[in-house]
């Protein structure tokens, strides 16, 4: 597993409950900020194996970005049954349902700080 895998799967596994984070928050915290799509791909194949809250991560609009209209109602279903809220518009407040897990969270330094 690359150290950026590592980050993007403990970030997501230390998300709390009633809690969201975005992909590309997540990538740009793991060190790589143009890298959401990478976290939606791991998140994707790993989240069975890692046992991850994958339900906690959304897009940079605060919304549900799975197509499969199934996948979708369960994902909100989980973040509903957490405390979360959706607006009107489908959206989640980020601001109110965030989380930030700050800079200490990182298990390495970046790669420009070794």
């Amino acid at each position: 597993m690359t150290p950026f895998t590592k980050q993007v799967v403990a970030m997501i596994a230390a998300i709390p409950e009633g809690k969201v984070m975005t992909y590309g928050q997540i990538a740009a915290l793991a060190g790589s900020p143009r890298a959401a799509r990478q976290v939606v791909r791991i998140l994707h194949s790993m989240s069975r194996k890692e046992r991850l809250p994958w339900h906690r991560v959304v897009n940079a609009k605060g919304a549900i970005s799975i197509p499969d209209e199934h996948s979708r109602m369960m994902q909100e279903t989980e973040l509903i049954s957490e405390g979360v809220e959706f607006q009107l518009d489908g959206t989640i407040d980020l601001q109110r349902f965030g989380h930030d897990p700050g800079p200490d969270f990182l298990l390495e330094p970046p790669l420009d700080e070794e």
